[in-house]
């Protein structure tokens, strides 16, 4: 079966997305939260964050373009829609997309140094290892 021109752009899009967001991954510089970072020095994070932030909302446009593409209905809930990815194979685990999402969202709300070297560390871990999950499972799906 052909992919559908749709679905396509929008896995191009988040394979785009996610490869960047690995980028900023591969070259982090680890974060002491008791050091004082001048702003040139806290430009790697600040990108790590942006970049976390553009692969997530990436890969859940991904996941309702899927939907609308492949299924008779949508989710009505972020639940459901995880639920839905998990059952095809995208995810594996609908309490980690939950988790990454949590991340998501506290990203512009933290502003203590202990809490912010968690979130990079969630990141940089939990969230690298669920994005490339999916683009592996992504990159599956028929051309």
């Amino acid at each position: 079966m052909m992919i559908e021109p749709l679905l396509l752009s929008s896995r191009d899009k988040l394979d785009a997305a996610l490869n960047v967001f690995f980028a900023s991954v591969d070259a982090y510089p680890g974060f002491d939260p008791g050091r004082e970072y001048s702003p040139k020095e806290s430009e790697p994070f600040d990108a790590l964050s942006d970049r976390y932030l553009r692969a997530f909302e990436s890969a859940l446009k991904f996941f309702r373009t899927w939907e609308r593409v492949r299924e008779a209905a949508p989710s009505e809930s972020f639940r459901d829609l995880l639920l839905r990815m998990e059952k095809i194979g995208f995810i594996t685990d609908v309490m980690e997309w939950i988790f990454l999402r949590d991340i998501r969202n506290r990203i512009a709300h933290e502003y203590l140094p202990a809490e912010r070297a968690r979130l990079y560390e969630a990141m940089v871990g939990r969230g690298n290892a669920a994005f490339r999950r999916l683009q592996e499972r992504a990159g599956e799906i028929d051309d």
